[in-house]
């Protein structure tokens, strides 16, 4: 009884309030992580010009597209895994116009944009992606 108690985690859906204070706690992470980072690295370039637009832009699509998502497996828990998709490929296309759009006003740079905007995308898909994966684990368990 008492391994079991210890074993056996109970796991819990992250419901939209829950997720908004995690993930304000990420962003606050990655901003204590971007600030610091010049005062390790003084005489290297490590962002780009503009890379709080970079960086608003990311969390601000990504908190959308998990409340696109919350909302679809809400609805209907069978199209869960449709609405992540669909979720993953709105925020790539506006992802991609956001390249688009920045490359065209801001010459130059491209190896440092690219290591960066790949770098923050990839943060902040792999944390969406984690935290939509354990909301679909609690509807396979019931």
């Amino acid at each position: 009884m008492f391994a079991k108690v210890f074993i056996r985690k109970e796991i819990v859906p992250l419901t939209l309030a829950k997720f908004t204070s995690i993930y304000f706690i990420f962003v606050g992470i990655l901003i204590a992580i971007v600030a610091f980072l010049p005062f390790i690295f003084p005489s290297q370039q490590l962002f780009v010009k503009n890379f709080w637009v970079l960086f608003g832009f990311m969390v601000g699509i990504t908190y959308i597209a998990y409340m696109l998502v919350d909302i679809g497996i809400k609805r209907d828990p069978e199209v869960g895994v449709m609405a992540i998709m669909g979720s993953i490929a709105v925020k790539m296309i506006f992802c991609m116009a956001f390249v688009l759009v920045y490359s065209i006003k801001a010459k130059g740079q491209g190896l440092l944009f690219a290591l960066n905007f790949f770098s923050v995308y990839l943060l902040f898909t792999a944390f969406e992606i984690y935290c939509l994966l354990r909301n679909l684990r609690h509807q396979n368990l019931k």
